[in-house]
Formats: C-alpha cells, sequence, structure tokens
C-alpha cells in the first residue's frame, strides 16, 4: 500500500507542477511532499531494522544516486539546449552530482531536489540509530530527542537547525512513530508522539499554505483544503499501521518504483516540453506529458536504476565492510556463551 501512496504523492506534485493554481485540487498539489516524507520515516525504520550501517549506506546509495545522476544530466541537457530557464553552469551541475548542493548553497538544477537535502540529512541522522542497532527503545529515544530538538530550533536558522532538519522532522518522527506501531503494536506513547506531530505540523501547514499563496500572487485560495489534507495523511498511515491497507496488486510495485524518476525528471524538463508545445491545447496537453513522464520514469527505471544498482552494490558493500566489522565482531561478542544477550 506504501507504493500506492507514493505514486499519490508524485502525482500530486506533478499535477501542482503542471496545473498549479487552474483547480482547487491541483493547486494543493505541494501537499504531496509532506505524505512522502511521511512514507520516508517509515520506510527508513523499516530498512534499517536488522542492517548493519553499511548496508543501511548502500542500500540509500544505490536507491537514491543512478536516478539522480541520469536527471541531473538530462535537465542540464534540457535547460542548455532550450534556455527556457537559466541554464546551470559546468560547476553547479558538478556539485549537484554530489546531492549536496542544498548545504552548500549552490543552486539545484531542478526545483524539486531540495527535498533530497532534506532527505539525506534524516538518512544521516537516523544511521546513528542504524550504528546502534534498530530496536524499539532505541528508535523511541531518537524521535522524541529528535523532535524536542527540532522543536528547539525551528525558530532560529543556523547550523543547528540544518543539522535537526527542524522544518521537516514532524513528518519523518511522525513516520517512524507509525512503523513502530506496525512492527511492535500500539500503545499511548507511540500515539503521543504522532499526534505532537501531526498538531506541529498542522501549524507549520498553514503558514506553508499562506506562503504558497502569497509566491502566487494569490489571497482567495484558503487554508484549511490543506490542513484537512494532512489530516488525511496520517489517517493514511495509520490505517497502513494498524494493518487495515492491505493491497497486493502486483502493479502498485511498479508504480512505486515509479515514482522517485518521475519526481526527478517532471519539473523544469516538464517545463521546457510545456514551453516549446505551448500551441497546442492546454488540457490534452499536460494529460499527455503527465503520462510521456510516467513511461519516462518507467525507461529510467528499468534502463539506468536497475542496471548500475546490480554494479554498484557489490563495490560498495566491499567499501563499506571496514564499517561494519567492529560492530558484527561486538555481537558476536555479545552472543558467546556466558557474554549475555545482544542489546536491546
Amino acid at each position: 500500500m506504501l507504493d500506492g501512496l507514493r505514486l499519490i504523492a508524485a502525482l500530486m506534485v506533478v499535477m501542482y507542477h503542471y496545473f498549479g493554481f487552474a483547480s482547487m485540487p491541483s493547486a494543493y498539489g505541494w501537499l504531496g511532499v509532506q505524505l512522502f516524507f511521511l512514507i520516508s520515516g517509515f520506510v527508513i525504520c523499516m530498512s534499517g531494522m536488522g542492517h548493519t550501517v553499511g548496508q543501511f549506506a548502500t542500500s540509500r546509495i544505490v536507491r537514491l544516486f543512478p536516478a539522480y545522476w541520469f536527471g541531473v544530466l538530462l535537465t542540464s541537457a534540457f535547460l542548455l539546449i532550450w534556455h527556457v530557464r537559466r541554464a546551470p553552469t559546468i560547476g553547479e551541475i558538478a556539485v549537484n552530482v554530489t546531492m549536496l548542493q542544498g548545504g552548500l548553497g549552490v543552486r539545484s538544477v531542478d526545483g524539486v531536489y531540495w527535498t533530497l537535502w532534506a532527505e539525506l540529512r534524516f538518512y544521516l541522522l537516523f544511521s546513528l540509530v542504524v550504528w546502534f542497532g534498530v530496536t524499539y527503545r532505541r528508535a523511541v529515544a531518537f524521535c522524541v530527542v529528535w523532535l524536542l530538538g527540532a522543536v528547539l530550533t525551528m525558530k532560529t536558522p543556523g547550523i543547528a537547525n540544518t543539522v535537526f532538519v527542524s522544518e521537516w522532522a514532524p513528518y519523518f518522527v511522525a513516520g517512524i512513530a507509525f512503523f513502530l506501531i506496525h512492527r511492535y503494536g500500539q500503545n499511548v506513547l507511540l500515539w503521543g508522539i504522532v499526534a505532537v506531530c501531526f498538531l506541529i505540523s498542522e501549524n507549520h501547514i498553514l503558514a506553508l499554505t499562506a506562503h504558497t499563496n502569497k509566491i502566487a500572487g494569490r489571497s482567495d485560495l484558503p487554508a484549511w483544503p490543506a490542513g484537512l489534507l494532512l489530516a488525511l495523511f496520517f489517517a493514511l498511515m495509520a490505517a497502513v499501521a494498524l494493518g487495515w491497507l492491505r493491497v497486493d496488486w502486483k502493479w502498485l510495485s511498479v508504480a512505486g518504483a515509479l515514482t522517485y524518476p518521475l519526481y526527478l525528471i517532471h519539473q523544469y524538463v516538464g517545463w521546457t516540453i510545456l514551453a516549446k508545445l505551448a500551441d497546442l491545447p492546454y488540457l490534452p496537453l499536460r494529460l499527455g506529458l503527465v503520462a510521456f513522464m510516467l513511461a519516462a520514469a518507467w525507461c529510467i527505471h528499468r534502463f539506468v536504476e536497475r542496471p548500475m544498482a546490480r554494479r554498484m552494490r557489490p563495490a560498495l558493500a566491499r567499501a563499506f565492510s571496514s564499517l561494519d566489522a567492529p560492530v558484527l565482531a561486538r555481537s558476536r561478542r555479545l552472543l558467546q556463551p556466558g557474554r549475555g544477550t545482544a542489546p536491546r
């Protein structure tokens, strides 16, 4: 079901960028990012469970970078050839390849890449839990400490705010709590974490709605639909956590695989195509472009992501083996007779 929610989140963002404020549904499509972050918290905690930090890092690099590198090169080529928007410099492209441009103050090749900087910081923070082993206690402690740090630094821009991913932390933390409910069962503590994250996020959404309207020069779009959509996202994640949404349609796994490359290439490449084909009918052009982007995303997944992942995974596993060796050795010592059991 998470793959289906990923697809919904991606299509929401695509519709926002292609239709903007032309309709009420598309005007709130930017909220797909919030749904992405909720799902990310759930999935990252799940993927870190039972894995070493090297295995965790390998899985994240293989998942993020092949499609991203292709997206950077493709978008750069479109902007350099057609000049619909300011083309990136060679230096900007080089820094974008590292995915660290957000921290270095370098302009992103594509506008959607800002979310990847938030995701990267989340992965780095959660890798501390993975280093010691993901357990219920450590995950809960991480949620509480991270959320507290985010709240304390949310209104104070600076290094601490950057490290704690303060603006977006409540979404990731809520996702982790939802996974813990799914894995270990519900209790008051976990629902309390979710409730706090939801209330903070609702306040954040109201502010974002006002900011989005200001950028668009609009004042007639109400904030309540955004708050309602966020509540729906939390409700859907709660249903997933409690096992109420169990859908085993095979095509959903394919849909889930398409969402990341679709997200990476749809904005500036799509805007370039829309600008060059502006004489075509409005609705058919945009709907056709969505279908084209879905097909392109499948091609990227099939012919870029999968082949590169097969080649990168063994090399990364060898590279990170030195990080995992001390952890694995410690685990073996702890599991020897007379030395107790592995820490929880």
